[in-house]
């Protein structure tokens, strides 16, 4: 049933011939879920019968559409033709261990069950569920007479390539695995799944049937890690790209406003100087809309033709602390101490990360600046190491070779042949990257006794799966520790304790980002961790822009500061968008206290 006719509207290379999946992928903050809604309701209208999906841990599909969506099937109301599904990690990784636990719980004792549920119960569970969801919809043959395209709205960058990797890696996994499964549970139970498996592969790597469309702002920085995407996609067989350039800032909207000016320059210089690798990919460049792209009808706007703005009033942004520099006085009067910086990709975290960093280095404190992001820049962003401040990375891949050195070494040390090689069968189960992670990470927390150390975290899904890690840990270390009369200072406990841990959430003045901090402040909350301060980044509300489009930015994002102002943060500082990128010593100060 799937249709390849030109879509009727404006030129958009990337919906030219749709074959029937279409991935809409990149770093977090970037539009991801913008377009792919505005890309259903535009195939929608043209009479294709569509899905879309959402496979992102943080997915904030239902508040772009303004509709209810969940883990089933939901008509798109306004919109004939055009269902949803939202992929509810959680829920798949709680089916997912009743699967494998339910059969024994009874049959076995109940402290195996619980060893069982404990085992199950980390990150990697939950990825793999996820992907058992993901896979149904690409191999079911029900959806091929159902739907005309099948469209997914992915998650950050490394939560995509880990899932579009999956497939070839549990089919591998599968072909030889012989010993424990980990966390993905017995391989008997996986078992029945590989022609599925083999089917999504086929299915991804398939020009005809599946095209990736990588989407990018405007900026050095964005456009770099859209090219990683791209070739490591393209190394595992997913070379059928588009490029979308979005929310670029045209030159018919300057207006001769001087800091509307210096975006445009730096935005054209930035497309102008495309890594080679996008350079042959047919591409598409999305203007910066005025407004916030939240409901049928905005969305409906995204892909069509200019819209006017209307120059109105400017922006009246409530009375709030701009600059980081308070904030920087009250972390530099304890001295000591974990500073954790979290919120959406996209956000600024890296650049706020530094800045801070910097700040406290300048009051001659010693500081450690690392990250857990696998795509952070702190280096280019510093542009240079101050006076007491070390720099570190929390790289993935080293630090599981790492623990699996030190695995080998001990608990390999006293086994035969067979059994080592068994321990090396488990130590290549993705679940291995998960645990080593959370060393570094638990390193880094022991640290924070002595200096104070600013982490730059993940994204949200990241940073959530690995609290969750953490959780994970705290709550095996209680269980073994009840009773010996032993007293322990878990990292969780650390995360909870506001003497030690200073959690600041980072966001941007727009609607879709602030509900995902909202919702990450009650996720921490649950968890027993009180976020200490919100900082709102590149913010036109506390600019004097003249440019009509940019004013009527300004004056949504005002609103968005007093939401949060009112209902959200006990501290807040706002940062201003600068005509010049924060990047080096300098002009990181001068975010501490803007002119």
């Amino acid at each position: 049933m799937t249709a390849t006719a030109a879509v009727p509207g404006p030129a958009v290379h990337f919906l030219r011939e749709p074959p029937r999946f279409l991935f809409f992928t990149g770093k977090g903050g970037v539009g991801k879920t913008s377009l792919a809604c505005a890309s259903a309701i535009r195939l929608a209208g043209a009479g294709r019968r569509i899905l879309l999906v959402s496979t992102d841990p943080a997915s904030n599909v239902a508040q772009v559409l303004e509709c209810p969506v969940g883990p089933q099937v939901t008509p798109v109301p306004g919109v004939p033709g055009l269902d949803a599904l939202e992929i509810d990690p959680l829920a798949a990784a709680a089916a997912y261990r009743e699967r494998l636990v339910g059969p024994v719980r009874g049959t076995l004792p109940d402290s195996a069950v619980r060893a069982i549920e404990e085992q199950l119960s980390g990150a990697c569970t939950t990825e793999i569920a996820a992907f058992d969801e993901f896979t149904a919809l690409l191999t079911d043959t029900a959806l091929e007479s159902r739907y005309d395209h099948v469209i997914f709205d992915t998650a950050p960058t490394g939560h995509t390539l880990r899932l579009l990797q999956l497939p070839g890696a549990w089919t591998g996994f599968l072909e030889t695995g012989r010993g424990d499964a980990s966390c993905l549970g017995p391989l008997a139970g996986l078992d029945k799944q590989r022609s599925r498996y083999a089917a999504a592969v086929a299915a991804l790597a398939d020009p005809s049937r599946t095209r990736l469309i990588l989407v990018s702002r405007p900026q050095p920085s964005s456009l770099a890690e859209v090219a990683r995407t791209s070739e490591e996609l393209a190394s595992i067989g997913l070379r059928n790209q588009h490029l979308v350039v979005n929310g670029h800032l045209a030159g018919s909207d300057v207006g001769g406003d001087e800091l509307a000016a210096a975006i445009h320059r730096r935005e054209t210089a930035a497309v102008d100087a495309l890594p080679g690798i996008l350079r042959g990919l047919a591409r598409d460049e999305v203007p910066l809309r005025p407004f916030n792209l939240m409901g049928i009808e905005r969305l409906g706007m995204l892909l069509g033709g200019g819209i006017t703005a209307s120059s109105g009033p400017g922006a009246e942004a409530p009375v709030v602390p701009a600059g980081l520099g308070p904030l920087i006085d009250d972390i530099a009067a304890q001295g000591t101490g974990l500073v954790m910086l979290m919120g959406k990709g996209g956000v600024g975290k890296t650049t706020v990360a530094a800045a801070i960093a910097v700040g406290l280095a300048a009051r001659g404190l010693p500081v450690h600046l690392t990250t857990t992001d696998p795509a952070a820049h702190l280096a280019e962003t510093l542009g240079g190491l101050p006076q007491g401040l070390t720099l570190s990375r929390i790289d993935p891949k080293a630090e599981t070779e790492r623990y699996r050195r030190q695995v080998l070494a001990s608990k390999g040390a006293g086994l035969d042949e067979a059994g080592r090689a068994l321990l090396e069968e488990d130590l290549r189960s993705p679940c291995t990257e998960e645990i080593a992670v959370f060393q570094a990470f638990s390193r880094a927390l022991r640290e924070a006794g002595r200096k104070i150390v600013v982490m730059d975290t993940a994204p949200t899904g990241h940073t959530l799966l690995l609290l969750d890690t953490t959780g994970a840990y705290d709550r095996d270390v209680r269980r073994h520790m009840q009773g010996d009369g032993r007293r322990v200072v878990t990292p969780m406990m650390q995360l909870q304790d506001p003497a030690r841990t200073r959690v600041i959430i980072v966001t941007l003045a727009e609607p879709t980002p602030v509900l995902e901090a909202a919702q990450l402040q009650a996720d921490l909350r649950r968890a027993g961790i009180e976020p200490w301060a919100w900082v709102i980044n590149q913010s036109l509300a506390v600019t004097d822009t003249a440019s009509p489009v940019l004013r009527q930015r300004a004056a949504a994002e005002a609103a968005e500061i007093s939401t949060i102002a009112s209902q959200h943060a006990v501290r807040i500082a706002v940062l201003p968008l600068a005509a010049e990128e924060p990047i080096g010593a300098e002009r990181l100060l001068a975010l501490t206290h803007p002119a």
